[in-house]
């Protein structure tokens, strides 16, 4: 039910997932980044600069950037107005799509009770594009965001996670703040059995892209330092 109704449209703009490759993206998005003058962003700075890179022309100070607040959120008032003034709003990540593993979905629940159009642009997504090349089963999956931080929690959930897979037949995606990559790894090897398959996927669309599957005991035999490059992991027992 929505509570009132407006012409407003909230359009959702894919950011490529590595940098700088623009290559990824459709020409839909360089056509209405051409036109939109709102945007709710992460990061307002890598909003710029990817509006930048797609515009080198466009003056920026025309444009009117609202950053969503890592503690508070999105500022759902201007949201409110902006879209009651009939206005095109666009929403960026700091990359891939927005409203997957970001606070964008707050704002596009807001759209939708608002009687706005919501309108999903093409581009690239690490979640789909890992799983894609992972070899793991497409048909059934589940993203479970951020693993618990602390034992024992972290080990009950990956051996939770493993059990579902095992059971459903159905790959379990998460990710990780980067400068836990190695020991989310660590992890995985000492919670999941042996024949349980793990991926890796960082840099996707780089041209360094890492995306390996192996199983739990190939990868203790050669096990990869990951350093603090953004990663998917997804495991299938």
């Amino acid at each position: 039910m929505t509570n009132d109704s407006t012409n407003g449209t909230l359009y959702l703009v894919p950011i490529p997932i590595a940098e700088d490759a623009l290559q990824t993206l459709p020409a839909e998005i360089t056509y209405h980044t051409s036109l939109i003058t709102h945007y709710f962003a992460e990061s307002v700075r890598t909003a710029r600069r990817f509006i930048r890179s797609l515009h080198p022309t466009l003056a920026l100070e025309d444009i009117h950037f609202s950053e969503i607040d890592k503690h508070a959120g999105p500022d759902i008032p201007l949201l409110k107005t902006w879209l009651k003034e009939g206005l095109t709003i666009g929403l960026l990540s700091e990359a891939g799509c927005p409203g997957i593993a970001d606070p964008g979905a707050d704002l596009v629940a807001i759209a939708h009770q608002l009687g706005a159009k919501v309108i999903p642009l093409t581009g690239p997504n690490s979640l789909i594009l890992a799983l894609m090349a992972s070899g793991l089963n497409g048909q059934s999956f589940s993203f479970n965001g951020y693993l618990p931080v602390k034992e024992p929690m972290r080990g009950k959930r990956i051996k939770e996670l493993e059990a579902r897979s095992i059971k459903e037949n159905q790959t379990q995606l998460f990710i990780e703040t980067p400068y836990r990559n190695d020991s989310i790894l660590t992890d995985l090897l000492q919670n999941c059995a042996p024949k349980t398959r793990i991926c890796i996927a960082q840099n996707i669309t780089a041209p360094g892209a890492f995306i390996k599957t192996k199983t739990v005991a190939e990868w203790e035999k050669n096990k990869p330092a990951l350093g603090k490059t953004p990663a998917v992991f997804l495991m299938l027992g």
